[in-house]
């Protein structure tokens, strides 16, 4: 069963999806209202500008947690009233999700970056003072670190310099882009100090993605769904337990947890600003630009967001770290012509 949160801002009513939307070209039975769906780190974010935009008279939009991976299925699967207006994503789309949503009739998608995040690595205030590094953290949560099934049960199973602690890791489901995020930026970077698995990436590269990307089964890794708050509350309550999320997290619970260093670089606004911090990564929306029309409101939702990504806006107030000037003015304009995605620059 999908693990999933809902909310309507600022008190709207639930109201069904028409049925009239097909999964076809079709763009009848327009809603009165706006639908995204998609990650759980954007979407603290994604309701704030939901929230600004209600403010101004507007149909308040309903965002979906269901995870990047997820949502994108779901945004890619039509057009039409029965299928979300935008997903929210804390990486960018894949070249196969591309070529699916065109295959469903999918055919113009608006990408805009939004901010910056970081896969935030924590621990509870009273934790064991963890340091880590990439190599570390793969070689704790790989299921295959070099080609080897894992058999390490303690930090210091991995790195003689790090506790005599289990590893116990809450992190995000398969579903959730900040689990791609960690795979590619993290497992990945660990995976490479092995230069005969780095060299496995050239001569066979299934191989190579199964040893630096499958994260181990048999208990060191707690798979704790799309709802970060949960991984927060866990480690909160749990000072031997690690937890992963986007740093928007980590920074509005100064109280209860403390960023764990990666490669000597604490996550903070500045290293994930200058992307110093091994973990920072874009964040985006993509717009179904076929709904820009029969779907009221979706346009000014989407610019709310230009609207609010600045120094002054309401993201940063949430914790979103701001792009930097020639990034939001680069998407700034995109936003306004609306201009499709170029599919040459997916991977």
């Amino acid at each position: 069963m999908r693990s999933t949160k809902t909310i309507i801002v600022a008190a709207a009513s639930a109201l069904a999806l028409s049925a009239c939307g097909g999964s076809g070209g079709s763009t009848s039975g327009a809603r009165d209202h706006v639908t995204a769906v998609g990650s759980s780190t954007v979407y603290p974010f994604a309701t704030a500008v939901a929230e600004a935009y209600a403010k101004t008279g507007q149909k308040s939009p309903v965002i979906e947690s269901t995870g990047t991976g997820a949502g994108m299925k779901l945004f890619c699967a039509g057009v039409g009233a029965a299928h979300p207006d935008i997903e929210d994503a804390s990486r960018r789309m894949k070249k196969s999700e591309y070529e699916e949503c065109q295959k469903n009739g999918v055919t113009e998608i608006v990408e805009v970056q939004v901010g910056i995040d970081g896969i935030a690595f924590a621990e509870a205030k009273n934790g064991p003072g963890m340091k880590l590094t990439p190599a570390d953290v793969y070689k704790a949560l790989a299921a295959n670190p070099f080609g080897k099934p894992n058999t390490a049960k303690t930090w210091k199973d991995v790195n003689p310099s790090l506790p005599d602690e289990p590893i116990l890791v809450y992190g995000p489901p398969s579903t959730s882009g900040t689990r791609d995020a960690l795979k590619e930026l993290i497992l990945e970077a660990g995976c490479k100090t092995d230069e005969a698995t780095k060299a496995l990436k050239d001569s066979d590269k299934d191989k190579y993605e199964a040893i630096c990307h499958d994260i181990r089964e048999d208990g060191p890794y707690v798979d704790a769904g799309e709802n970060d708050n949960l991984i927060v509350q866990k480690i909160s309550q749990n000072p031997k337990a690690l937890g992963i999320f986007g740093y928007s997290f980590l920074e509005e619970n100064p109280d209860s947890l403390v960023g764990v260093p990666m490669s000597g670089i604490v996550p903070t606004y500045e290293t994930i600003s200058n992307f110093s911090y091994p973990g920072a990564r874009p964040l985006y929306i993509y717009v179904k630009k076929q709904h820009l029309a029969p779907i009221k409101g979706l346009e000014g939702y989407v610019k709310e967001w230009v609207k609010s990504w600045g120094s002054d806006g309401v993201l940063k107030a949430k914790g979103m770290v701001i792009a930097p000037d020639e990034v939001r003015k680069k998407n700034a304009d995109i936003v306004a012509n609306m201009t499709p995605l170029d599919p040459g620059e997916l991977k």
